[in-house]
């Protein structure tokens, strides 16, 4: 009889833990948001999620390469070479227009559309401050921005990737930062200062939005070139992934916080604390490389030490062939993507494409020429009504009723266009 008794109780027990643990498993997972369990996320229904998404470049921070410009590589540069042609107030104009037209519900419908279920939003730290940027002097618009592109993608069942491409003082000292040469983010105690707060300001924010699926903090932070200065500064990198993401934290405990490595986020042995928070993943980029697992061994084995997911943030600008080679490696080995970019003015490698304008070309040519004084600027200078034109064209063109459909691209990443 006794043992009996102990066998009843034991089961009853077994089955009562069993079942708490169940039900504590069960709460574990009750969210609005996507979420992280082990290298895997998950939607808040518990279905295992794999990132397939697409990066909106070029529409707030515009680089000069999708301008078919050389030395006119960022937008700082950019903005000199429009102002010095067809003055400041006719640029401040286009550029106003510009954040109106590159980027509207249709084209995010036409995303959602193909069967994507991402979009990574690169944006430059000025749409949140009081500096001149894009047409505005004062009162900068990045929160009506983000509002329109996430509303939009809420309706059409998107998820986004905030992603802060420029940051204050540039954190990678190249082009790609919008900044002076150097990652001088990394140097300065009042630039980092304001990286956090403006983070700390968009996740306040958007802290019970759960079309969002997290914070990309910076993009490629310190570039290669600087060889004697890297040890120093890759050493400053996590402590200030942990300094930003502690400050989120004061305001939204939900979000899923990304994290990119050294050199272009491809240097990941600078991570030596990969469970500070429980709600962080890695995300590297890799761009003309083979397209084999081989080619991305060192970031499956990054991932093997830490056991966090990893996600491609930007790959791409290659042939339609590397890009379904690659994009099927990385589905191989359960690694989300947002292949670089969405749309541009070169018709291929993207997913649609931009008419040039005519007489485009006398402002690629002009961005080529010296204009180190005023002399050599005046005498550059191209006829500045055909420029007009041209620009006015762009605007025009960009507007996703007159895009062209890269349908071969789409198709190579899986997609339906």
């Amino acid at each position: 009889m006794k043992a009996a008794g102990f066998f009843k109780h034991a089961v009853f027990f077994t089955l009562f833990f069993a079942g708490f643990s169940f039900h504590a498993q069960n709460q574990k997972k009750k969210t609005d948001f996507i979420y992280i369990d082990g290298v895997n996320l998950y939607t808040p229904n518990q279905q295992k999620f794999l990132i397939q998404g697409t990066n909106l470049g070029n529409w707030l921070n515009p680089e000069g390469y999708m301008f078919f410009f050389e030395g006119a590589s960022s937008y700082r540069l950019i903005n000199d070479a429009f102002s010095e042609i067809v003055g400041p107030q006719f640029t401040a104009e286009f550029w106003r227009q510009f954040k109106k037209n590159y980027v509207t519900k249709e084209d995010i419908l036409y995303i959602k559309s193909t069967g994507m279920n991402t979009v990574r939003v690169p944006f430059h730290y000025k749409l949140f401050t009081d500096e001149d940027y894009m047409g505005l002097k004062k009162d900068q618009n990045g929160f009506e921005i983000l509002d329109d592109v996430i509303g939009w993608c809420k309706e059409a069942g998107l998820y986004v990737i905030l992603d802060m491409h420029d940051a204050p003082g540039g954190q990678t000292g190249d082009n790609i930062d919008d900044g002076y040469g150097f990652p001088w983010l990394f140097e300065n105690k009042e630039n980092q200062k304001e990286f956090i707060e403006i983070w700390t300001k968009i996740a306040r924010k958007y802290a019970s939005e759960p079309t969002i699926l997290g914070y990309d903090l910076l993009n490629e932070p310190i570039a290669h070139y600087f060889t004697d200065d890297l040890p120093k500064l890759n050493a400053k990198l996590e402590p200030l992934y942990k300094e930003c993401t502690a400050a989120i934290r004061t305001v939204d405990k939900n979000h899923i916080i990304l994290l990119g490595g050294a050199q272009w986020n491809g240097n990941f042995s600078i991570v030596k604390d990969s469970k500070f928070d429980d709600k962080i993943m890695y995300t590297p980029h890799r761009y003309w490389s083979g397209t084999e697992t081989k080619d991305i061994q060192d970031f499956l084995d990054f991932r093997d030490k830490v056991k966090l997911p990893l996600m491609i943030g930007e790959t791409g600008e290659n042939t339609d062939e590397w890009v379904e080679k690659f994009r099927k490696t990385f589905e191989e080995n359960n690694i989300g993507w947002t292949f670089w970019p969405y749309k541009k003015m070169v018709p291929k490698s993207a997913m649609v494409y931009i008419p040039k304008p005519e007489n485009w070309d006398l402002i690629v040519d002009y961005t080529k020429k010296d204009r180190g004084d005023f002399a050599k600027i005046r005498e550059a200078r191209p006829n500045q009504e055909l420029v007009k034109k041209a620009m006015l064209d762009l605007l025009e063109n960009m507007k996703f009723k007159n895009n062209k459909k890269l349908e071969g691209y789409t198709r190579a990443l899986g997609m339906k266009p």
